[in-house]
């Protein structure tokens, strides 16, 4: 008996493992797309290899991102708040969904989205493929369901195509849908900024204000902003003005532990010239507000970033240095992210 177990055991490890695969399996037309990871850049989200970008995902996906069909009156689309002109953000003080409903947020950056190991302000999303149902379901996003987004776009001839294209056959699943707009989002990789050409030797080098900003910078602000996504991936809280939202508790909304009340994952200042107005909910209107609020000093906190305490609560700079530090942050800017990728 107990070897008739075993060999029944054996098959169906055999058909499960084959089922797994034809599930995975994509069509031989439909190959992987070469990244170019920049150097020096961190490591990949380890959830990245389950998913990685196809040349119809990714084009499945950007015209998912780009569809106003995604929301319930078929108003607003994810580029709608995700603006490729403004580094995939929108300029607002929070987001603007359907029918004007303002949200919790500042817009957060979509920007090297592989790279990163927490999405959201408060982090509360380890695997990037979970992320495009919440904007959908939301009431001050998208407020719909996924149901009805697959019954408007199931009769699609060119969504047809597509879903056959990147995954054999033309079914339209919410798996499907949530992997090939992940896949896009994988494909924005901004690294060609000026301050990228100058550390690669192509012939640019900083101007002397850059430059004097960028050693203000390392002294000042790379111990938070490191690595070359130009964040640490931390959650900090660094005593900027509150959000009245009740709603609002940073970290502390996904941990429940209120140690991390009011800190947020530190944002890239990669494309920070054109990504304004600035903090979780848009307190700063322009790079300058943020800095003469660092230098005159920041809300005190319990749990005030440890930096901060050790220096009064602020990072003092001169009008100068806040010159020259904005001068090198405008290096960081992207031209060729702006308008999306090629």
């Amino acid at each position: 008996m107990k070897k008739v177990l075993l060999v029944l055991l054996f098959f169906y490890l055999i058909i499960a493992c084959n089922k797994e695969d034809k599930r995975d399996s994509l069509p031989l037309n439909n190959p992987e797309i070469d990244l170019s990871i920049p150097a020096d850049f961190p490591a990949l989200n380890p959830y990245f290899r389950y998913n990685k970008p196809t040349k119809y995902g990714v084009q499945l996906g950007e015209k998912l991102f780009n569809d106003k069909r995604l929301s319930g009156n078929n108003s607003i689309s994810c580029s709608s708040c995700h603006n490729p002109a403004y580094a995939f953000t929108d300029q607002e003080m929070k987001a603007v969904g359907i029918y004007g409903r303002v949200g919790l947020r500042n817009t957060p950056q979509i920007q090297n989205m592989a790279f990163m190991r927490f999405y959201n302000w408060d982090g509360n999303l380890l695997q990037l493929e979970k992320q495009p149902l919440v904007p959908i379901i939301t009431h001050e996003e998208m407020n719909t369901s996924i149901v009805a987004v697959m019954d408007k776009i199931n009769t699609d001839p060119q969504y047809n195509t597509l879903f056959t294209r990147a995954f054999g056959d033309n079914t339209i699943s919410p798996d499907r849908i949530y992997r090939s707009i992940a896949q896009y989002l994988y494909t924005l990789i901004s690294a060609n900024s000026k301050y990228d050409r100058v550390k690669r030797r192509e012939g640019e080098s900083f101007t002397a204000t850059e430059a004097m900003g960028y050693r203000i910078f390392q002294e000042k602000c790379q111990s938070c902003h490191s690595t070359e996504l130009f964040t640490d991936q931390s959650f900090r809280n660094i005593g900027f003005p509150v959000n009245p939202d009740t709603e609002e508790a940073g970290r502390a909304r996904v941990t429940g532990i209120m140690d991390d009340y009011m800190r947020f994952r530190v944002p890239s200042l990669r494309n920070v010239e054109v990504t304004a107005p600035y903090g979780s909910f848009g307190q700063f209107p322009t790079l300058k507000a943020v800095l003469d609020y660092l230098d005159e000093g920041v809300l005190e906190a319990a749990n005030l970033d440890p930096i901060l305490k050790q220096n009064g609560n602020r990072i003092p700079l001169s009008e100068q240095e806040k010159n020259n530090l904005i001068d090198f942050l405008h290096s960081l800017t992207d031209e060729s992210f702006k308008v999306g990728p090629k």
